[in-house]
C-alpha cells in the first residue's frame, strides 16, 4: 500500500495550476508572470516524461522568473522528492505553502509528503485544510490521500471513513474502490469486499490482485460458482502473476492433492 504518486493526475492539476494566472502585487509583473508559468507548464511535461533534469531546469528557471509562482514552488518540490531529495522537497513545499496557505494542491501534495515522511498528524493537517476549499473539483483525492495515510498508521476506521466520503463525491473513483476492497479484507468483511469488487469490475478489469481476493472472499463466502469464475480470469488473463501461483497451490490443498 502506498500513497498516490505524485504523477498522472497530479502533473495534469500542476499543468492546469500553471496555465492560472496568479494575483499580481503591486510591480507590474505580467511578463515574469508569463515566462513563468511558460517554464512551469514545460518543465511538468518533461518530468511527465522523465527527463529530470530539463524538467529541473525549467523550475528553477520559472522561479528566477517569479519566486511567488506557486505552481513552480510547488512542482519543484513534486521533482525534488521523486529524485530523493527531501530536504530540497521540504524547503519547496514551505514556499508553496507560505504563498497561499489556502491552495487545495499544495496542501494536498504537502499532505502526502509528510505522510511518506512518517509525519502522520501533520499530514493530516494538510488534507483538512485542502478539504476547506469550496473550489477545487477532485476533493476524492485529497480524501483517498488521507485514508492511505490513516491507512499507513493502521487505523483502518479512520481510513475507511475517509475513502467512503471520497466514493461519496466520486463513485466511481478506483483509487478509493480499491482501497476499501482492500480495507474489507483486511477486516474480513466479506460481503463488503464482494461489493467493492463488483463495483470496480465495472469500472475496468480487475488486476491479479483482487482477482485473487475475489477467490479467497468467495470462498469465504461458499460461492463455488464466483470461485471458479475468478479462477478462471485470473488463470487466462495473468498466468504468469505471482496471484496465479498462489491460487495453483491453493487449489492443490482445497482439493486434497
Amino acid at each position: 500500500m502506498t500513497l498516490l504518486r505524485p504523477a498522472g493526475w497530479l502533473l495534469a492539476a500542476l499543468l492546469l495550476a500553471s496555465c492560472a494566472p496568479a494575483e499580481l502585487n503591486s510591480r507590474d509583473n505580467r511578463g515574469e508572470q508569463t515566462s513563468a508559468s511558460v517554464n512551469t507548464q514545460l518543465g511538468i511535461e518533461y518530468m511527465r516524461e522523465g527527463m529530470y533534469e530539463a524538467s529541473l531546469e525549467k523550475f528553477r528557471k520559472a522561479i528566477s522568473q517569479d519566486p511567488s509562482y506557486q505552481p513552480a514552488q510547488t512542482s519543484l518540490a513534486v521533482l525534488y522528492e521523486r529524485l530523493g531529495e527531501t530536504g530540497l522537497a521540504e524547503k519547496h513545499y514551505r514556499k508553496a505553502y507560505g504563498i497561499n496557505p489556502r491552495d487545495a494542491l499544495t496542501l494536498n501534495n504537502y499532505g502526502q509528503f509528510l505522510c511518506r515522511q512518517a509525519r502522520y498528524k501533520e499530514a493530516d493537517r494538510m488534507f483538512r485544510s485542502a478539504l476547506k476549499d469550496p473550489l477545487y473539483r477532485h476533493p476524492e483525492t485529497i480524501l483517498t490521500n488521507a485514508g492511505l495515510c490513516a491507512r499507513r498508521r493502521a487505523m483502518l476506521d479512520e481510513a475507511a471513513d475517509y475513502f467512503r466520503q471520497a466514493l461519496k463525491h466520486n463513485p466511481k473513483y478506483p483509487p478509493a474502490l480499491r482501497e476499501m476492497a482492500r480495507v474489507s479484507f483486511a477486516r474480513k468483511h466479506w460481503l463488503g469486499v464482494r461489493a467493492y469488487l463488483q463495483r470496480l469490475q465495472e469500472i475496468r478489469p480487475l488486476s491479479p490482485e483482487f482477482l485473487w481476493m475475489g477467490v479467497q472472499t468467495e470462498h469465504e463466502l461458499g460461492d463455488r460458482n464466483a470461485v471458479a469464475s475468478y479462477a478462471l480470469l485470473l488463470k487466462n488473463r495473468y498466468p504468469e502473476s505471482e496471484e496465479t501461483r498462489q491460487l495453483i497451490e491453493w487449489e492443490r490443498v482445497h482439493s486434497g492433492r
